[in-house]
């Protein structure tokens, strides 16, 4: 299996029409892939929370539409990465009194929407993301042919909780797009590798490059095999990441080392 992650570098120099419209090329390149991988808010930038709500677009919006024909064009099974989304406001109010959410959009080769996953955890503590953004409440796989991917995004990369989750519901293809800052990239490497191992999976996390309102993105996009060995990983710059690997390996991993088997904590288990 091929999958190609598109390390985007986002700055704010360049409009977002314009960034939409050079990412919906980049994907089309990649014709051949059968994943693609975009980042955490590519449209915006995960750190400039001042253009949430002016970039804000509902589902079917444009981005929505670029990376739907982006991804019919080239064949691929297409993770778009995640844009800042405008819910639906509550009854009798106005459209932009809608709830917004850290949104990621999952298309087939075909151009079809296949998932829609809304963050769960959402970083800032109490300011930005964290207060700006509503938080998503559910759990998303995708069956692929020969895969099935576990969603999250960022933050979420902290919480093992969310990738056991993701593993008991199917899940052997762990992907992650972010927006993660240079400051704490040793935790990026860190954490990516720790979820492979954990959840005898592998994780494809897929950064930005450039700088978001004044935050320097730490790239260094990653693909981690269920033993924790990293197969490939982007330098800090603007770069498409590509990596051939094999999904039979996490049930072959899965059998020759079957420490999930050993669970204890966390499994429902009936009463005496």
């Amino acid at each position: 299996m091929r999958a190609s992650l598109l390390q985007v570098a986002v700055n704010g120099d360049e409009s977002v029409e314009s960034r939409r419209r050079r990412v919906a090329a980049l994907v089309r390149e990649q014709a051949g892939a059968d994943l693609v991988v975009l980042p955490e808010l590519w449209t915006t930038g995960a750190f400039a929370y001042e253009d949430f709500g002016r970039a804000a677009e509902p589902l079917d919006g444009p981005t929505h539409q670029a990376m739907a024909e982006a991804a019919r064009d080239a064949g691929v099974w297409l993770h778009a990465g995640s844009v800042p989304e405008r819910g639906a406001p509550d009854s009798g109010s106005d459209a932009d009194d809608g709830p917004l959410y850290n949104t990621s959009l999952v298309f087939s080769p075909s151009g079809e929407l296949a998932a829609v996953y809304r963050k769960i955890h959402r970083f800032g503590f109490d300011k930005g993301e964290a207060v700006l953004m509503s938080a998503g409440d559910a759990l998303v796989t995708v069956p692929l042919p020969h895969t099935t991917l576990g969603v999250a995004t960022c933050y979420d990369l902290r919480f093992p909780e969310l990738f056991r989750s993701l593993v008991d519901a199917g899940a052997e293809t762990l992907v992650v797009p972010a927006g993660w800052p240079d400051r704490r990239r040793s935790h990026w490497t860190l954490l990516a590798r720790a979820r492979a191992v954990e959840n005898q999976a592998f994780v494809l996390a897929c950064g930005t490059a450039g700088t978001h309102a004044g935050v320097p993105q730490a790239g260094h996009s990653i693909v981690v095999d269920p033993w924790g060995e990293v197969l490939a990983e982007a330098g800090p710059d603007e770069q498409v990441l590509t990596v051939d690997f094999d999904p039979a390996k996490v049930a072959k991993t899965r059998e020759q080392f079957p420490a999930l088997k050993d669970r204890v904590l966390g499994l429902a288990r009936p009463r005496a």
